[in-house]
């Protein structure tokens, strides 16, 4: 299996538009290659997209992507039709944090005597450091 993150084409608007809409549910980053050769590297929180693709182009001018940058606390917007490629780089925050695991962990720490809570870890985490 391939290390490399999975990566979509602009060129191929049907699939570039799905990727948007995935894009969005993932809890990762994103990194999006601008066709003027820039990057935009961040959380995808939102996009907009039109019910139904333009026919010649496949998409819509006002198709966007709005991108929460790693290094920068301002939104910003991406049209799709500036997009080049759009890579699924971050790991998903959610990833094997199941409802299993956690009553695993839970159950773990009961049995052997230690505080267990229903708080979250990282709230445990947070309110253990000064």
């Amino acid at each position: 299996m391939s290390n490399e993150p999975l990566s979509i084409h602009g060129d191929d608007p049907a699939l570039l538009r799905e990727a948007v809409r995935r894009a969005v549910d993932f809890r990762g980053d994103v990194t999006i290659e601008l066709r003027s050769g820039g990057t935009v590297s961040g959380y995808a929180f939102d996009a907009a997209l039109a019910n139904s693709a333009n026919a010649a182009s496949g998409l819509n001018p006002g198709d966007e992507i709005r991108v929460l940058p790693a290094d920068s606390n301002d939104r910003c917007r991406v049209a799709l039709r500036d997009i080049r490629t759009l890579a699924f780089t971050g790991k998903d925050a959610a990833s094997g944090k199941t409802w299993d695991n956690w009553v695993r962990r839970y159950a773990a720490k009961k049995l052997a005597g230690e505080a267990a809570s229903i708080e979250s870890e990282t709230d445990e985490i947070s309110a253990a450091t000064p």
